[in-house]
């Protein structure tokens, strides 16, 4: 039987709210478990392929993105969403657990992020681009800091029409593919919100540059490629040029 969403808690409702949000994995191999006070995320062993992946880690990507989703979902419902990675090492099939502590004034930026959860990823690249402003880069590059990850620009040819990014992690365990995927989440939801356009791939090792650009320590987890929309308005003809009726209609607004 359904329970309709009003009746549902508010734990509940987070649930539903971020599994409908598109992530960066068609294949959901992950839960949402709602426990006394907590909101677990499982791994699913019957989604999970480790044929595909042995290591787990793009289990762990795909997880951390479904994570964002949800505090977002939290965010426009007044909560403070407090999350612990890999919370119980008995329960290594627990990757987070999500505590709603406090109210929350939800940000300009928040709102505009949970919108673009509503819209699927697009991984194809436009047709007509250009490469992004360095300000838009440094503005992404500061959204996977929150998420304690780095972005790191790689450098590009002259005619190239997009600019190719690293993203790093300080380690390579299972929590930080977490956080990779929570920044790679957030990164790709802050794209939208400024008429970017971004794919991406986990292989990063014959990636030129990478070395050149990372500090040490740092590991590669993901590569970006990020474009400019290049979009074509509609110009407003000159009043002067506007027929008796559009003017009409304006003047009746």
């Amino acid at each position: 039987m359904n329970v309709p969403v009003a009746a549902r808690s508010p734990a509940a409702r987070l649930v539903v709210a971020a599994t409908m949000g598109p992530t960066i994995h068609d294949v959901h191999a992950w839960r949402f478990k709602v426990v006394q006070g907590l909101i677990e995320l499982h791994a699913d062993p019957v989604r999970f392929r480790p044929m595909h992946d042995p290591s787990g880690r793009g289990l762990h990507l795909s997880s951390g993105a479904a994570l964002v989703n949800l505090r977002l979902a939290a965010a426009q419902l007044g909560h403070e969403a407090v999350v612990r990675l890999l919370p119980d090492p008995g329960r290594p099939a627990v990757l987070a657990s999500v505590r709603l502590a406090g109210r929350h004034r939800v940000t300009q930026e928040e709102r505009l992020l949970y919108a673009a959860t509503l819209r699927p990823f697009l991984g194809d690249r436009p047709r007509t681009g250009a490469c992004p402003r360095p300000a838009l880069i440094d503005e992404l590059s500061g959204v996977a800091r929150l998420e304690g990850t780095v972005l790191h620009p790689l450098p590009s040819r002259a005619d190239s029409t997009a600019q190719r990014a690293v993203l790093t992690t300080r380690g390579d365990s299972p929590a930080e593919w977490l956080r990779a995927g929570q920044a790679l989440q957030r990164l790709l939801l802050s794209a939208k919100t400024r008429s970017l356009s971004a794919s991406f791939l986990y292989e990063t090792v014959n990636v030129p540059n990478i070395k050149d650009v990372t500090a040490p320590g740092e590991v590669p987890q993901v590569l970006l490629e990020i474009t400019q929309n290049v979009n074509v308005r509609l110009l407003k003809p000159p009043v002067g040029r506007q027929d008796k009726g559009q003017r009409r209609r304006q003047r009746v607004r």
